[in-house]
């Protein structure tokens, strides 16, 4: 199916590995143009010789996502490398505490929201601009199952749900002008290096299949390439009607019924 985005230009935030790799490599496929930042140099030049193979332009930039005032320097050179940014895909997070109230601090429940929100809130605020000049635009942000329901830990289950209301919210608002925005659930995603294969590495075989067999109705954990591919039909004219959604990618793992 050509989607029609070929000769866009897309930022991913997280781009480096994980579901952020995927979803440039699955932008790169349609023969979007992607700049993908990261916080490692090694990582970031492999997956851009990766999604150079494609056939298509991309740069890397070090860049941090919880440092929100950088943001606005990450988009300039964004733009400076590959031009006006039509696509945003804001997929870095993740959580700067693992405790619950009693052990997360004040400060440590603000970096997780940094992290997660208010750097994607920024460069959501930097690339409008364009994308309402040429009423045209797409804006996925990346969430988690856990911000929709029960799960993981105060603070990042706070600030994922926080980034979907984030995302409803803009969505309306822009709706008119073009854009399109809308948010991914993903649940339990194995990828090389990420959380999900760390803990099947760590944990005693019969821990993990305890796991599986009552958390994962598919008996296996979810892989990369699924969401990477619902990001670009998002980011196509197909996709024309769907604004404001949060979409799960989760093997049916979630209890919600909305």
């Amino acid at each position: 199916m050509d989607l029609g985005i070929a000769g866009k230009t897309a930022l991913v935030t997280g781009g480096s590995r994980g579901l952020g790799r995927q979803s440039a490599l699955s932008l790169a496929a349609e023969g979007v143009n992607v700049a993908i930042c990261g916080r490692t140099q090694d990582t970031l030049d492999s997956t851009v010789a990766e999604l150079e193979a494609l056939g298509v332009k991309a740069v890397g930039l070090i860049g941090d996502v919880s440092d929100v005032e950088t943001m606005g320097n990450l988009h300039r050179r964004a733009v400076d490398g590959l031009g006006p940014i039509d696509i945003l895909i804001n997929n870095a997070g993740g959580t700067r505490s693992r405790e619950d109230i009693t052990g997360t601090s004040v400060d440590d429940f603000k970096a997780t929201f940094d992290l997660n929100v208010f750097g994607g809130y920024q460069l959501m605020r930097e690339v409008i601009p364009h994308m309402q000049g040429q009423s045209w635009g797409r804006i996925i942000n990346i969430a988690s199952i856990w911000g929709r329901e029960t799960g993981g830990n105060i603070s990042y289950m706070a600030a994922k749900a926080a980034l979907i209301g984030a995302t409803r919210s803009t969505a309306m608002s822009l709706a008119k002008d073009g854009i399109l925005v809308n948010s991914i659930a993903p649940g339990s995603i194995a990828h090389a290096g990420g959380s999900w294969e760390t803990f099947q590495n760590s944990q005693p075989p019969e821990v993990v299949e305890q796991f599986i067999a009552t958390q994962l109705p598919m008996g296996r954990f979810g892989w990369p390439e699924p969401l990477g591919d619902l990001i670009a039909f998002l980011c196509s004219d197909r996709a024309g009607l769907i604004t404001g959604a949060c979409i799960v990618v989760d093997g049916g793992q979630s209890h919600s019924m909305i």
